[in-house]
């Protein structure tokens, strides 16, 4: 299989909305550390096809980090959910090695997942599930794993939004292999992306040095239909506003539908009749 081009939500090669060379309007010194405008995302790119075993694979890019995100079928379901005509899906993530400056080691050599990682894995897949009707689903579980190649900040963000795309793939390949579903099994989409608090300004999609220094964090998970599934905020020194965390979820916002737009391209196909007619105006 083929990977596919890769899709970029401006259609512009470096990611940039504007004209200028550093990608700045404001003309301000106090910039970001890449020269991003305070609402822009870093470039985005979501390549899909580059697994040949998985039934749905992508590569999402976002700025430095990278995600390698797969959707792997089993015709089976948990025990929990045997013989109650719906399916499953879950996550697993990890980060390899040498994602980061310094060599970590493996999970798998701890004896046990880290409490991050469960928490972001658990995070990932109630954030597909919100989108997944499982009785149109059937009794199958879908996998999604996401391993992280390079992490400069958003790697949760990331994660979320390209395994969307691949279990989105994934889905394609079932119905390519001729399983028949009750009715569609997607309700939408789901996207997801980091704000916070710098210096009193509040930024789109912090990079890793600019997360490091924020003031505030806050990761944002929400659908196609303007539901939010996840709302991570934390003041890392002093008490954040009302007023400020409205401008953070309006950042947000902009970014997320920015994201959709670049899911939308990648999946491509892929989504044509799998997603419910009128679905994200109904939820």
């Amino acid at each position: 299989m083929s990977p596919r081009q890769d899709a970029r939500p401006d259609g512009r090669p470096d990611g940039r909305t504007d004209g200028r060379p550093d990608g700045r309007t404001d003309g301000r010194p106090d910039g970001r550390t890449d020269g991003r405008n305070d609402n822009q995302l870093r470039p985005v790119g979501i390549t899909t096809g580059v697994n040949r075993y998985a039934e749905g694979s992508s590569l999402i890019t976002i700025g430095e980090t990278r995600v390698l995100c797969t959707a792997s079928v089993e015709e089976k379901v948990p025990p929990f959910l045997m013989g109650q005509r719906q399916g499953w899906v879950t996550a697993e993530y990890g980060m390899l090695p040498r994602a980061t400056h310094t060599r970590n080691q493996r999970e798998v050599s701890k004896g046990r997942p880290s409490g991050r990682t469960s928490e972001i894995q658990r995070l990932i897949g109630r954030a597909l599930r919100a989108v997944v009707d499982m009785q149109a689903l059937g009794e199958r579980t879908i996998w999604i794993d996401c391993d992280v190649l390079q992490a400069d900040g958003g790697t949760r963000c990331a994660s979320i939004t390209g395994a969307w795309v691949a279990l989105a793939v994934a889905l394609r390949t079932l119905r390519e292999r001729g399983i028949v579903m009750i009715r569609p099994p997607l309700r939408g989409l789901v996207a997801a992306v980091s704000v916070g608090m710098l210096n009193g300004r509040p930024l789109l999609d912090l990079c890793y040095e600019e997360d490091s220094k924020a003031g505030v964090d806050m990761n944002i998970v929400r659908t196609d239909a303007g539901r939010y599934i996840e709302v991570q905020g934390t003041a890392e020194s002093a008490p954040f506003a009302r007023a400020e965390m409205d401008q953070m979820m309006t950042l947000a916002d902009a970014g997320i539908d920015e994201l959709m737009r670049a899911q939308r391209q990648a999946a491509g196909e892929a989504v044509a009749g799998l997603i419910a007619p009128g679905a994200a105006a109904e939820r």
